[in-house]
């Protein structure tokens, strides 16, 4: 008993410190970047030339076999299994696996699995997943997508999710869902959203409200409308 107790404290412990640890490593990882580089490239940063891990911005051609690092990408950047940026991207971004960004994007990014950032897009996207908090633009993928805002054209094998609002197109194999659509929901199975302003197509759709808009559909259901079901087609009554 008191053995297990001491490995529980000690857990804990761990648990505390390292959190505090991490950001202090981030934080003076942010603050040792030298300069820039026009070309940057390696087996895997910090394993390349110029030499180190987040220090230099490449305004110009990153490339390394397996994985790339850096503050901030202007140009060309390619990693054999993912790509990683830190701060603002503009230009051509391709991970094997995966690209991952902490601010935003501007340009295209491609992977055979998942695009991310915690910031927005403005470009195109095309990948297994993507999920970002913005996107304008143009999105594919095979699996699905997530994020606040659309607006755009987006199509995915599964599904589209729009946190907030969709603006534009949204095309998917199975469903997509957005709290308010502006345009064009256009799925095999199943549409929904809080409020219409556009058109939903596929056998079940679904909306509370449909200010302006219709549903084409073998299931057409408005819940704030006179008639709220109606199949083959249903709208603003």
């Amino acid at each position: 008993m008191n053995k297990m107790l001491k490995i529980g404290v000690a857990a804990l412990a761990i648990s505390a410190v390292c959190p505090a640890f991490a950001q202090d490593v981030e934080e003076e990882a942010e603050s040792s970047v030298i300069g820039f580089t026009p070309v940057a490239v390696g087996l895997a940063t910090p394993v390349q030339l110029p030499w180190g891990l987040n220090r230099w911005d490449v305004f110009g051609i990153d490339f390394n076999l397996f994985y790339s690092d850096a503050p901030k990408m202007y140009g060309i950047d390619f990693g054999g299994l993912a790509t990683l940026t830190r701060d603002k991207t503009i230009g051509l971004v391709v991970g094997g696996l995966g690209n991952v960004s902490f601010a935003d994007i501007y340009g295209l990014r491609a992977t055979c699995g998942l695009n991310y950032t915690e910031k927005s897009v403005w470009g195109a996207e095309v990948g297994l997943i993507g999920v970002r908090e913005n996107l304008t633009g143009l999105d594919v993928n095979l699996l699905g997508s997530f994020q606040k805002e659309i607006c755009g054209l987006q199509v995915s094998g599964l599904a589209n999710i729009a946190k907030v609002k969709s603006h534009g197109c949204n095309v998917a194999g199975i469903a997509n869902l957005a709290e308010t659509a502006y345009g064009l929901q256009l799925a095999i199975v199943f549409n929904m959203t809080k409020e219409l302003h556009g058109a939903q197509i596929g056998l079940i759709n679904y909306t509370e409200d449909c200010p302006s808009g219709f549903q084409i559909g073998i299931v057409n259901i408005i819940l704030q409308n006179k008639i709220k079901f109606l199949p083959i087609v249903n709208g603003y009554f």
